[in-house]
């Protein structure tokens, strides 16, 4: 088997799943309770915070879990929203988020916030110049990823932290979910962003679990109300096992980091350069956009119709964002880029992590070919 779709999901390093495995069976515990086994689970809860601080550059005391990326970006929006609403109701984002931001953004508006979305340019990238225009007295927010998880465009995170100097009391949210361990990203006492969203699942860690990091000072309002654990912010027992699971994968992933982005980086270069030699193919992710994602498409046939084919190959990949492409709907990214709806529909995305190797993407590029022959007249 060949997996081609990372983005969507990696799978457990087996190391993790054991260290999963070995909490689950050893701390049984409530980190709540009073009593040794609650100290314990407390313990270990604290000791993988400290870890995941540690390893960002960041404070334990900024380090928050979730159930993953989509309450992440849910709680960073609506969290800011009604914390600081009487200080403002504008919100900027892009036109190329996730699902998770837009939606929660569609819901604010239908209680009264105004919300500007920012145009991108063929690359999927924003214009600074565009965001510091958008910017109002009222503005309270702003939420923009780090990495486009269909075409893997990389936003001027940089260039934006410069800009929002002159505005400290503008949150500065970041969907980091396609960055950690594929380009580098920092946070830590000389960065801007404010708040950030991280899952455990894209970097080989277990599905269910992530966590927010949330800079010292600044305030969002809680979601998930009820036992008050995580300091207040975030009700409910918390998952130690998958915390220390997760704990343990973002430090595998971060290890030898440039030179698995760098094999990464090689074999997507590798495919973009195979492809471009294709009459029918279009090739909509860029050679300086984050390594491990390739978005392409061949003119007139769907997506789905080459996800199957290959599929019947024993080699996995999607047509767009996981989240989207059971709908059938057109990449929303694409369409923003002004991508021609019936080119859009073709889009697949091949996503690499670190296991991934160039022997896999040339029987990638054989049976691309073989397929490619099959269909190439077909308008």
């Amino acid at each position: 088997m060949i997996y081609f779709d990372n983005s969507a999901t990696t799978s457990i390093d087996k190391s993790v799943l054991q260290t999963f495995e070995k909490v689950s069976q050893s701390i049984s515990g409530n980190p709540s309770s009073l009593h040794q086994l609650g100290d314990y689970a407390d313990g270990l809860l604290q000791q993988s915070r400290k870890q995941i601080a540690d390893l960002l550059h960041v404070m334990p005391e900024e380090i928050y879990f979730t159930s993953g990326g989509t309450e992440g970006d849910n709680w960073a929006i609506k969290g800011t929203a009604i914390e600081k609403r009487q200080f403002g109701k504008h919100i900027i984002t892009t036109a190329v988020e996730h699902p998770a931001v837009k939606e929660s953004v569609e819901q604010l508006k239908m209680l009264g916030f105004d919300v500007t979305i920012l145009p991108v340019d063929h690359s999927g990238k924003i214009s600074v110049s565009d965001l510091k225009e958008a910017l109002r007295p009222d503005t309270i927010l702003i939420s923009v990823m780090a990495v486009n998880n269909e075409v893997g465009s990389i936003q001027p995170l940089t260039e934006i932290e410069e800009v929002l100097k002159d505005y400290p009391t503008v949150h500065f949210h970041v969907d980091a979910v396609q960055a950690i361990g594929k380009i580098p990203f920092s946070l830590g006492n000389s960065s801007r962003i404010d708040l950030a969203t991280f899952s455990a699942h894209k970097f080989h860690g277990p599905k269910g679990i992530g966590f927010m990091y949330i800079k010292k000072g600044k305030k969002i309002a809680p979601l998930l109300s009820g036992g008050g654990q995580e300091s207040g912010k975030r009700s409910g027992t918390e998952n130690v096992a998958g915390v220390a699971a997760m704990a343990k994968a973002l430090r595998l992933v971060l290890e030898k980091e440039k030179e698995k982005q760098k094999n990464q980086k090689e074999i997507k270069n590798y495919l973009m350069e195979q492809l471009e030699g294709y009459k029918k193919v279009s090739v909509f992710s860029q050679k300086e956009g984050a390594p491990h994602i390739l978005c392409f498409a061949l003119k007139g046939i769907r997506g789905e119709v080459m996800v199957h084919a290959f599929e019947k190959k024993d080699i996995y990949i999607s047509t767009t964002s996981a989240c989207s492409s059971r709908k059938g709907t057109t990449s929303s990214t694409l369409v923003a880029m002004n991508v021609p709806e019936k080119i859009a529909t073709s889009a697949i995305r091949v996503s690499l992590t670190d296991t991934n190797t160039l022997e896999e993407a040339k029987v990638f590029m054989k049976e691309f070919d073989f397929l490619y022959q099959q269909f190439k007249d077909i308008k």
